[in-house]
């Protein structure tokens, strides 16, 4: 099988494992589907209630249009790859392919990033604790240092991507991954927590400071979704 094709697979398996038969209820946000179509989740809180980590209409912008569109061109590449499987033309399968897993992984990226977001009303910004706390402290020596670890490696992305907390399947540690564009943490890591690093999701605010965008996010960071996802 080919790596390209492979790819395609993981990632359309990631978002049937991340479905329900229909959408989730109106303010959770999650990968969510309406009879084998991808949705745009509804955010758990208003587009002005990260203010001023990260302003209304930037997340209105990157909801209602960024988002919307991966799951918008997800479906309808879907859709042509499915008929050209059903007519057996391979040469326009694997054209869709990369189409697909950009726009999947995209859909699959905003969605667990929106529930790694809260108003510091409802606890963003608020430390870890329990076992996450334990693995950070463990690994990188405390919360501090591993924020400074993860804005260096954020930093350090070329054009266009994601930086993970992610925990291994097989061992449990922790660590801090890059992807490039919109490829999703698939395969071998559990994705634990999420930043986005493309220029929609901060220009509007910060420009070309992207370095202040990378500190003040983490006073809204949710770190009850990820102390969850750490542990299942």
């Amino acid at each position: 099988m080919s790596t390209t094709l492979f790819r395609n697979s993981v990632i359309r398996t990631a978002l049937r494992h991340g479905s329900t038969a229909t959408s989730k209820p109106a303010g959770m946000a999650g990968v969510s589907f309406v009879r084998g179509k991808a949705t745009l989740p509804d955010l758990p809180y208003d587009y002005g209630a990260l203010e001023p980590a990260i302003s209304g209409k930037i997340m209105e912008l990157h909801h209602k249009n960024h988002h919307n569109t991966y799951v918008t061109s997800y479906n309808t590449f879907n859709d042509q790859f499915a008929e050209a499987s059903a007519r057996a033309d391979t040469a326009a399968q694997i054209a869709l392919q990369p189409l697909i897993n950009f726009h999947g992984g995209g859909h699959l990226n905003h969605s667990l990033f929106w529930e790694n977001l809260a108003p510091k009303s409802q606890g963003g910004g608020e430390p870890p604790s329990g076992a996450l706390k334990k693995a950070i402290e463990s690994t990188w020596g405390g919360l501090d240092q591993f924020k400074t670890e993860f804005n260096t490696a954020l930093a350090g992305i070329q054009g266009s991507g994601w930086a993970w907390l992610v925990k291994d399947r097989k061992t449990g540690n922790v660590d801090i991954q890059t992807y490039a564009n919109q490829n999703p943490v698939v395969g071998k890591y559990i994705p634990i927590l999420g930043i986005d690093a493309w220029e929609h999701a901060y220009y509007l605010q910060y420009q070309n400071r992207k370095a202040e965008y990378f500190k003040a996010i983490w006073d809204v960071i949710n770190w009850k979704t990820a102390e969850k996802r750490f542990g299942n």
